[in-house]
């Protein structure tokens, strides 16, 4: 199937073959009949990927604050090559989708096969969109103009957090597809409305709905012509739906609203407000969030659960009603907003359309049904055979991590890359064309039952990392997981019985620290030492937001287990004896609150009578090194920090060590594994050693207090 993307690092859009999207619990799979260009989102997306470095930093003054953090810690070859990664990666354009749904994952009962449904899916001929962000299109409204819903509702939702009463007078300022529909739904509601733009074309079409307006253009005065129209005692409220770098709207609206008015940003504009203009009115000013309360909530908007409506009335789902509702009426109309029509194929010659201007409402139609190629693999190049023994890579993930770190590093082995595999398609196609994947899949079980695939890495979501082993092992795979290998005991016990089961299993964990020059120079030293260690890690592993997945004990299993468990395994691998105790205390609120786990000190105590702690902690400032190692022994120490520098003290023959960039072990752990797989070696960790450090991780988060 076909999908627009747009490349944010190069400017460039592109209209992609990519497999078309499985369907899991909860999701539709949908066949676009029409999408919505948005001139505001998207233009934005292709005018910042069309800047060039200097200009696009502008734009982002707090991503340059990070970048230089980024330096001062990990060096600058290795922030340029996340820089780079990250915005190599395209992106999805459009959320304005009407369509009819041809598959229903479980656990959706009122959407059947058939029913044609809008939802905030990108262009593309086929979308996965989850329950929660769709709505049943009424009989009657065409496929076109339900395409406009959620655009509607972003006006909606500015206009309920504005809260208009019957007569009120509203201004709208901003009149592209947004404004005008904001005018449209304020008719409906009985306000008065004033229209303010730059462009008469816009102005005019306002007055069309019943607004007044003010010609920017023309030179009209905005602030005496709302007086006037609010017959002197001001306007009760506006809606800001320009976008512009200006802080001028914000103060306009406060000039022109009555004492104790109301401004409601649903565009972007700038936010250096005036103290006095909102003082001496009392003026409340309030950020609309898009479609509705729901947005970024995964729960509400990725695991389907609703909002009571006795508590919640209008969730950004029931907004997508209500402007259906409002369209079946009448009382919304979009024909006069469509100024182009383009077919899907021709895509590209909207956004030019976009560039030289004059455009407002731009559809996208799509094919007719049987001509849409819905195949869950696509070709990227022709195959190529390989040797019994050469390794042939199959990969289930596509994330950052994966594109930045590990497909560089296997790319450089020789390894044959068959197959990647990712939910939507997307990551998965990107990364397969950029490291020279034969094909990419949203069928991940294909690549278990492929004969020729030989070796699998999981680089999926923690939760799934034991499932897929499990069933890699039993498809007789070779497979590398990232960290961590599982989330619970009972997880480890079936990997456990999936190995001991295998005919020539094979299991490697992504504990990559172990295999960095600086950790193997370390080891070297340390194992001439034949009496107990003593090992200090501190890690500042910087704050993550409580609602990132990571930290969902059902997802990612928290940052110990997710992220700690690197740290178990580096210093087991330094000591070289089996960790025999554990003992862990985590920061706690005075007030008893829920804190997350991310605060933690650990002790590993070992069978030769070495111990080492573990500092791991997310409350640190940025700009300290994010790990640090430190071992004491017979008199001596050794210190490594971030993977950058070793320094010896009292060691005979040993004064320091240092890369000219930071190396944490990536590339000679894939290397290693590669080598392993394809010389019919044992895997580079031991087996029974990465079920100790699991078990051992495990224990840590069971018994922090």
């Amino acid at each position: 199937m076909k999908q627009i993307l747009q490349n944010l690092g190069s400017g460039e859009t592109i209209l992609a073959d990519i497999p078309c999207p499985s369907v899991s619990s909860g999701y539709l799979l949908v066949q676009t009949c029409a999408t919505v260009v948005s001139l505001g989102t998207e233009r934005m997306l292709i005018d910042f990927g069309k800047a060039n470095l200097l200009d696009k930093a502008r734009q982002q003054p707090e991503k340059v604050k990070q970048v230089i953090e980024k330096i001062k810690t990990d060096g600058l070859f290795t922030t340029l090559e996340t820089i780079r990664a990250k915005m190599d990666q395209p992106i999805p354009l459009g959320y304005c989708n009407a369509g009819i749904v041809v598959e229903v994952g479980q656990g959706i009962t009122d959407i059947q096969v058939g029913d044609r449904v809008v939802s905030n899916g990108p262009h593309a001929e086929m979308v996965a969109v989850p329950r929660n962000l769709c709505a049943k299109i009424p009989t009657g409204i065409s496929d076109e103009t339900a395409a406009f819903t959620v655009l509607g509702a972003i006006a909606l939702e500015g206009i309920r957090l504005v809260a208009p009463t019957l007569g009120e007078t509203v201004v709208v300022t901003g009149l592209g597809l947004i404004g005008l529909l904001c005018v449209q739904l304020l008719r409906a509601n009985g306000c008065r409305v004033i229209g303010i733009d730059f462009d008469s074309a816009k102005c005019e079409l306002a007055r069309s709905y019943g607004a007044e307006t003010i010609d920017l253009y023309r030179g009209e005065d905005p602030l005496s012509a709302a007086l006037q129209y609010s017959r002197g005692r001001g306007v009760d409220a506006v809606i800001i739906t320009a976008s512009t770098k200006s802080n001028d709207p914000v103060h306009q609206a406060a000039q022109m609203c009555r004492k104790r008015g109301r401004i409601v940003l649903v565009g972007v504009t700038g936010l250096e407000l005036s103290r006095n203009d909102f003082y001496e009115k009392e003026l409340s000013f309030q950020v609309s969030c898009s479609y509705g309360p729901g947005r970024y909530d995964d729960n509400y908007e990725k695991r389907g659960l609703d909002y009571p409506s006795g508590f919640v009335r209008w969730t950004e789902g029931r907004n997508f009603e209500a402007v259906l509702d409002m369209m079946a009426t009448g009382s919304v109309s979009v024909d006069t907003l469509i100024s182009h029509r383009y077919p899907f194929e021709k895509a590209l010659d909207a956004y030019e359309q976009i560039s030289t201007g004059g455009a407002l409402g731009i559809v996208l139609r799509y094919p007719v049904q049987n001509s849409v190629q819905t195949a869950k693999t696509v070709k990227l190049k022709e195959a190529i055979s390989s040797s019994p023994q050469q390794p042939v890579v199959g990969f289930i993930g596509a994330g950052n991590f994966t594109g930045a770190v590990l497909l560089p590093a296997i790319s450089k082995t020789g390894a044959r890359l068959k197959t990647i595999a990712s939910g939507a398609g997307v990551s998965g196609t990107i990364l397969g064309k950029k490291f020279g994947f034969e094909q990419s899949t949203t069928d991940t079980p294909s690549l278990l039952t492929d004969k020729d695939i030989n070796t699998i890495f999981v680089t999926t979501r923690h939760n799934s990392h034991a499932k897929l082993v499990i069933k890699a092992l039993q498809a007789g795979k070779k497979v590398f997981v990232e960290k961590p290998l599982c989330l619970t005991r009972e997880e480890l016990a079936d990997v456990q019985a999936a190995y001991s089961e295998a005919a020539n299993p094979f299991l490697m964990v992504g504990f990559n620290r172990r295999f960095s020059p600086l950790s193997v120079k370390m080891k070297s030293l340390l194992d001439s030492v034949k009496e107990p260690k003593c090992l200090v890690m501190t890690v500042n592993a910087g704050a993550i937001p409580a609602e990132h997945w990571t930290q969902d004990k059902e997802v990612g299993g928290g940052r110990i287990l997710g992220e700690g468990c690197h740290f178990v395994d580096l210093l087991r691998y330094l000591v070289g004896s089996q960790i025999v105790d554990v003992n862990a205390m985590q920061i706690k609120d005075p007030s008893g609150a829920q804190v997350t786990g991310d605060k933690m000190s650990f002790t590993l105590r070992f069978a030769d009578g070495s111990i080492g702690t573990v500092h791991y902690f997310a409350n640190g400032s940025k700009s300290f090194p994010k790990e640090r190692l430190e071992v004491f022994c017979a008199d001596r120490v050794l210190q490594l920090d971030n993977f950058r520098q070793l320094t010896g003290y009292g060691w005979p023959g040993f004064k320091s060590m240092k890369l000219s960039r930071q190396d944490k072990g990536h590339t000679a752990e894939i290397a290693a594994f590669i080598e392993a797989v394809e010389k019919g070696k044992q895997a580079p960790i031991p087996f029974e050693e990465l079920v100790e450090v699991t078990e051992a991780t495990l224990r840590i988060v069971e018994n922090a207090v």
